[in-house]
């Protein structure tokens, strides 16, 4: 038996699943301290279920905390920038396009030396160790403890940055450092710069991870829980405390993956109507499609995995208006106030809630409240709800004709008909929890993304080598090795590079591991 909850800016989600079955499910708000919150939503699906804590085999936890703090610029810890590149990328120095608000909370100092690699591996120049030995006792005189490692080509041989990482922590011990190489992929801006937004949340991920441990261990919870990343998959909670960044956008991805599993859909698309957003995305294969683009953060661009969702300004939420162009809906919204602002709960403000109680198509509130909005006026909001949807649906289908498209999410009451281009609308039971069945899926993943010279150890070998690679990342993040499988390999040929220059993307999935099988 599983427990996956989902802690978002305004619930926390919990469920119970046995095997493939959701046993107990429930909705509680957010607490400021988080461990609150987390224990009141697992203490009752406990309880509906009348489990007892040691028939959890493990719990799985879904948070959009460290998004929402770097999105902010709160909670940030100063960070120190290490980049072996020299002599080349002198003219752009790290952190060259973060906002004025983050830049304030990180700081912006930065120590270029010389190293880095070439796309073949061979190096530019050797790692200048004393300059990184100089570097860090100034770092270590500014009162900054927390360093992001970068350097030109590292994912292809990340063995300077861990050298980097060695000299920081001898030079200035406990510090916490966060490698570029173990967490984005080719393209040293938008590397280095998921790099520096993981070391600027050293502090708050520990705060986080051990609200987590508290909660769990204050229910006599001695099973293992495991955080979700963005890709579908989990990650152990100590991993997690190392890349926090990994976690981002990890609210969406859960309710695809919720989705498909609810559903039984592997390949086609997801709404997720919230409060605020409609989610759409599509799956294949049961996980989220990955964007191709570089994703912006907090205004800040970046290139490690992030799921390919389009975000419309439609929920439960949004604001309808009438104007002489017709009637509009969203995109902006009540959000947290529903309860206050809305018309069915004695509100002023006409939103979509509002319009899906006065069709019939919800119970919330007090209908009487609608019951004299114009028939024309709510059948037109209707049609402009549907239109956006479906404007949204076309805008991520990847080739013509109709696919599945599976309704998730509170604002799912919004939608009363068919929407072109589904072959079928698919409602689940259970689908206000989604995000929640999502987290607790008990599958561990890891990917590797570098470039071989198929010239230099041939592509058999190369491939092989890319393989293993997931795999050993999918059993460090806590999967068991005997479960682990490739699940995707891409191949792309770089002709712009001699040698036979090819990068290969590949993705590993396993079952978690149980306590004695833990690597």
């Amino acid at each position: 038996m599983h427990i996956g909850v989902d802690v978002g800016g305004t619930n926390t989600d919990a469920v119970l699943i046995d095997r493939e079955q959701v046993i107990a499910s429930t909705k509680s708000p957010t607490t400021e301290d988080v461990a609150s919150g987390v224990i009141s939503a697992i203490s009752t699906v406990m309880g509906q279920s009348e489990t007892a804590a040691s028939d959890i085999s493990s719990v799985m936890i879904g948070t959009t905390q460290f998004t929402n703090a770097f999105i902010e610029g709160k909670r940030l810890v100063p960070v120190a920038t290490f980049r072996a590149s020299l002599p080349a990328t002198e003219s752009l120095l790290p952190m060259a396009d973060f906002p004025p608000h983050l830049v304030q909370e990180i700081g912006k100092v930065s120590y270029l030396v010389g190293g880095g690699y070439e796309f073949d591996g061979r190096e530019i120049r050797p790692l200048d160790e004393l300059a990184v030995a100089e570097a860090a006792r100034d770092m270590k005189a500014r009162g900054i403890t927390s360093a992001a490692i970068s350097g030109v080509f590292s994912p292809l041989n990340g063995s300077m940055e861990r050298r980097i990482s060695e000299i920081i922590l001898n030079e200035a011990p406990g510090s916490h450092v966060a490698l570029s190489s173990e967490i984005g992929r080719v393209g040293l801006i938008e590397r280095e710069n998921a790099t520096i937004m993981n070391a600027s949340l050293a502090a708050l991920s520990k705060t986080v991870v051990n609200a987590f441990r508290t909660a769990l261990d204050d229910l006599d919870f001695s099973c293992p829980f495991f955080i979700s990343q963005n890709d579908g998959t989990l990650m152990t909670a100590e991993f997690a405390e190392k890349y926090p960044v990994l976690t981002f956008a990890s609210g969406p991805t859960n309710s695809m993956r919720g989705a498909a599993f609810l559903s039984g859909v592997s390949d086609g698309i997801v709404i997720d109507i919230g409060g605020t957003t409609s989610d759409v995305g599509v799956l294949k294969d049961g996980f989220p499609r990955e964007s191709a683009m570089s994703v912006d953060i907090g205004s800040v661009r970046t290139n490690f995995r992030m799921p390919d969702i389009l975000a419309i300004g439609l929920g439960g939420g949004s604001l309808v208006r009438e104007a002489d162009q017709g009637v509009s809906v969203g995109p902006d919204s009540v959000a947290l106030r529903l309860t206050e602002k809305a018309l069915v709960f004695g509100g002023d403000t006409l939103t979509a809630t509002d319009i899906a109680v006065a069709a019939g198509l919800a119970q919330i509130g007090d209908p009487d409240k609608v019951a004299q909005l114009d028939g024309k006026l709510v059948e037109a909001a209707l049609d402009e709800i549907h239109s956006l949807l479906e404007d949204a649906v076309d805008k991520v289908k990847s080739s013509q004709g109709n696919v599945p498209v599976v309704l998730v999410g509170g604002g799912s009451i919004l939608v009363d008909r068919d929407i072109k281009g589904a072959s079928n609308l698919i409602r689940p039971e259970n689908s206000g929890v989604a995000n929640a069945i999502g987290a607790g899926l008990a599958q561990v993943g890891g990917e590797v993304d570098k470039i071989y010279s198929y010239e230099d150890v041939g592509r058999d070998a190369a491939m092989s080598q890319a393989k293993e690679e997931a795999i050993d990342r999918a059993v460090q993040a806590g999967s068991s090795r005997d479960s682990a499988q490739i699940m995707s390999v891409e191949e792309v040929p770089l002709a712009y590079l001699p040698g036979g220059a090819v990068r290969i993307k590949a993705k590993a999935v396993g079952d978690l591991a149980l306590a004695g099988e833990m690597q």
